[in-house]
């Protein structure tokens, strides 16, 4: 069998249908209850797989259909965690505001949380999955904590939790885990300091890919606001990049398309793979194959072709269906390009 170059995913959400939660709006609470509820999530899933079969990406995700946030997801599911104590904080260092659960107790898991996700992804697409869980830091960043008095040590703490979970999600043939920390972006000394000591503790064991995703955020005025803060070139990848080269990361996702990022800062990636943006989600605008091929022929300057995985920048669950799946046809379409020219 011919082995695919330039396998084509997603960074890991997909708009909701109106019908589960309102367009177009971040963790927009549900529409539906109970069973309703629990049928709505899957048929939701279902069609967030079909649409990436049908656009052509490889390695697909099941949309984050079944998550109001890409974080509760996770810590909803864990003892220590108190939901009835909410504390507005400031998040990404201030960036913006928002209420957020405390941690009271040492933290553990109750039982498997995304098992059943990954089970009935599995049975509804034969492609390679991908599944995305946060990441330690961006964990911590999320939530307050009132028990253990140390961003590193809860992280740890975190650590260990999504390690238990990777293990089972793999065993339930996940093909990909894929931890998210925007944080990384933000906190590089926490980073160095204690970061990288999390991710590596977090993937631990696998044998299944594994990445990380660091990018610069959802299209929202709060993140766009604060890129406009950065100047010309956006180097924040530069302090992070060769600490992740030498952790047990197998892959990195991260944000080219549209931005002030020099792509030339991924050969300080080392041998790790590069799951390359090369889709604008902060963007309506859906881009052409041969602006996607551009992105990927550039890469291509820096980084051998095996190691390159077109992806989006970040996740799409803000755009509207009709965006999203324009972008997800012209990411297929702009590899695909690439593909037929290094075939002659």
């Amino acid at each position: 069998m011919a082995v695919v170059m330039l396998k084509t995913t997603i960074a890991g959400s997909l708009p909701k249908p109106a019908w589960l939660a309102a367009p177009q709006t971040l963790w927009a609470p549900w529409r539906l209850e109970g069973g309703a509820l629990e049928e709505g999530k899957r048929d939701a899933v279902v069609l967030a797989l079909r649409e990436q079969e049908e656009a052509g990406i490889d390695i697909v995700t099941d949309g984050e259909q079944t998550r109001r946030h890409f974080v509760w997801g996770f810590v909803e599911q864990v003892d220590g965690i108190d939901f009835s104590k909410m504390v507005t904080i400031g998040i990404r260092a201030d960036r913006y505001k928002a209420d957020v659960p405390t941690v009271v107790a040492p933290v553990r898991r109750r039982g498997p949380i995304h098992s059943e996700e990954v089970r009935f992804a599995r049975a509804h697409t034969t492609r390679l999955l991908k599944f995305t869980m946060p990441g330690p830091m961006t964990i911590v960043d999320t939530i307050h904590d009132a028990h253990y008095r140390s961003r590193a040590d809860l992280g740890m703490a975190f650590a260990r939790l999504i390690n238990e979970e990777a293990r089972e999600l793999e065993a339930l043939g996940v093909d990909m885990i894929q931890l998210d920390e925007p944080a990384f972006n933000v906190y590089m000394d926490e980073v160095r300091d204690w970061g990288i000591a999390a991710l590596d503790r977090a993937v631990d064991g696998l044998s299944c890919r594994t990445a990380v995703h660091i990018c610069y955020g959802y299209g929202i005025k709060a993140n766009t606001d604060w890129k406009q803060t950065l100047g010309g070139e956006w180097r924040q990848y530069e302090q992070t990049f060769p600490l992740l080269a030498a952790s047990r990361i197998g892959g990195v996702s991260l944000e080219c398309a549209a931005s002030h990022v020099p792509i030339s800062l991924i050969g300080l990636l080392g041998d790790k793979d590069i799951l390359l943006g090369a889709i604008d989600v902060a963007s309506d605008r859906v881009e052409t194959p041969a602006q996607v091929a551009a992105v990927i022929r550039e890469a291509m300057q820096h980084v051998p072709l095996e190691r390159i995985s077109p992806c989006t920048n970040c996740g799409m669950v803000p755009l509207s269906r009709e965006v999203a799946r324009g972008k997800l046809r012209a990411l297929a379409e702009g590899a695909a390009l690439v593909r037929r020219e290094l075939l002659g």
